[in-house]
């Protein structure tokens, strides 16, 4: 399989819609058309763009942010980066508000959602305020509502309302603390804001990401004040944490609202609920448990609409280019790590970092639970101490890596540990961008040949078990590895190339994912 989609049976679509690592997301409909992005933090090209005609069926079109303009990104900087970001369409263009949490709130345009997107101008240069989303009212006005990273600035809970240059849109007065979640909503963040028959809206998520609940603000006057209401939980339903997504619109006049969910080593995948409106609130998914507040479903009626694309998993890098599904992790060099002409990709070896630290490691979302990976790896082009390999990276990550040798080759399986110690949803210091990994071989075996077929099972144990191909044969390579979660994402399935010299290259023919 080349592309994962969403599963519909008897045209019901099955939740998740998009069952990939698309933490944040915000979605516009123009037209028949709807588009979707989602942040990326350290991994670049960044905030994705994906393109549906259905809300069900998506496929991804390119990225709103090729590099970020700040010289930390040479590296990886786990943690940071692009945070949850906002999409609008307004006067004939797309915005992208998009958040460093370190360096403040930019926005970038594009008349095409598949690029070109402009450099990022600055909203506002400031530490600790994230999830920005801006609202141009009928007036000629123009606000923006953003959280605040409690990690950065130590302000929490709390959503601020700012009034925006009409013509520069930075930010020309801060505006009160709309909301104050401290008692009843904690962790309020991710504002989405809305005008609909002269009710302001804010969407927002709290709670906290594993377990929370969608709550949503509205108010007559932009300023406040607000009252809140929470229109969607868990309540009997099995999907944890729905919340922090987009209400979208279809042609035909239904309301749909997209969210993530949390899956831990899998990352944040998205959900798609019905959603309708009662006495001025929006009410979300399905009253299941007699509380009166919506909960997620499983399934429902697939809206009207044309099945597009899917996500790409596989690749035969075309010309030596990666697909788009494919993010370095740190600012892209591809002229300095890549050697592009014949099919297949080709990576320069010469790093001697680990792959925590690399930011020439490229790397894909996990494309789901269950799956299986077949890499041909090649280090005929390379001298006596060169690498190449696949890894699942997380907290714990581990490898498996081609090594040049004096008589051939050694196929190691390596086990890499994050020094600082990071748990489900803590809050990530800054500090974690610059952590270092320790890395340590478990297995290895001797080969007579430069080329050789690995393979990588992963299962629903949140485990992946490393082998590779002889005589026709899958052999397993040492014992299951465990997976963990990444800095605010799931596990990525990377590839990467390193030691020996930057003369040495590492081929990678294809590398085919089947599920």
């Amino acid at each position: 399989m080349d592309k994962l989609s969403a599963a519909v049976v008897n045209g019901n679509y099955q939740n998740p819609v998009l069952p990939m690592d698309f933490s944040d997301p915000d979605a516009v409909r123009v037209g028949e058309d709807y588009y979707l992005i989602s942040s990326s933090f350290t991994y670049l090209p960044g905030v994705p763009v994906l393109h549906s005609r259905d809300l069900v069926h998506w496929e991804r079109i390119g990225n709103c942010v090729e590099h970020l303009p700040f010289d930390r990104y040479a590296e990886p900087a786990h943690g940071c980066g692009t945070w949850a970001p906002a999409l609008r369409w307004h006067a004939g263009k797309f915005y992208a508000f998009i958040p460093l949490p370190d360096e403040g709130i930019f926005y970038t345009t594009a008349t095409d959602p598949r690029g070109p997107w402009s450099e990022l101008h600055c909203v506002k240069a400031a530490s600790g305020w994230i999830d920005p989303c801006p609202l141009w009212d009928d007036d000629g006005s123009v606000y923006m509502a953003h959280a605040f990273a409690n990690s950065r600035c130590g302000i929490k809970h709390k959503i601020q309302l700012s009034r925006l240059d009409p013509e520069t849109l930075a930010v020309v007065e801060d505006g009160p603390i709309v909301f104050d979640g401290t008692l009843t909503q904690p962790t309020a963040e991710g504002p989405k804001m809305y005008k609909r028959d002269g009710w302001y809206y804010i969407f927002i998520p709290a709670g906290g990401v594993e377990y929370g609940w969608q709550t949503v603000l509205r108010s007559r006057n932009v300023l406040g004040p607000y009252e809140d209401r929470i229109v969607m939980h868990q309540g009997n339903a099995k999907t944890n944490g729905p919340h922090q997504g987009a209400w979208v619109d279809d042609p035909q006049g239904n309301d749909w609202f997209l969210h993530f969910q949390d899956r831990f080593e899998l990352g944040r995948v998205v959900h798609l609920q019905p959603m309708c409106w009662h006495n001025g609130w929006p009410f979300i998914g399905l009253e299941q448990n007699g509380d009166g507040i919506g909960e997620p479903v499983d399934e429902w009626r697939c809206p009207q609409g044309e099945a597009v694309g899917g996500l790409p998993v596989s690749d035969t890098f075309p010309g030596g280019v990666p697909g788009l599904q494919w993010q370095w992790q740190a600012n892209p060099q591809p002229e300095k790590w890549l050697r592009r002409g014949a099919d297949g990709l080709h990576l320069v070896c010469g790093s001697a970092a680990t792959i925590w630290r690399m930011p020439n490691m490229l790397s894909q979302m996990l494309p789901g639970a269950d799956f299986t990976a077949e890499v041909r790896l090649s280090l005929t082009n390379a001298g006596v101490g060169a690498k190449t390999g696949v890894v699942i990276e997380g907290h714990t990550y581990s490898a498996i890596e081609l090594c040049r040798s004096e008589n051939g080759c050694l196929l190691r399986v390596l086990r890499g540990d994050v020094k600082e110690s990071v748990q489900r949803g803590q809050v990530v210091p800054i500090s974690g961008a610059r952590s270092e990994a320790e890395e340590g071989i478990f297995a290895e075996e001797e080969l007579d040949t430069t080329e050789i077929t690995v393979t990588i099972k992963v299962t629903d144990a949140r485990q992946v078990q490393y082998g590779y191909i002889a005589g026709g044969e899958s052999k397993p390579l040492g014992a299951a590895q465990p997976i963990t979660r990444a800095t605010w994402t799931g596990a990525r399935l990377g590839v990467y190339a390193r030691g020996g010299t930057e003369a040495d290259t590492a081929d990678i023919a294809a590398f085919a994912v089947k599920f």
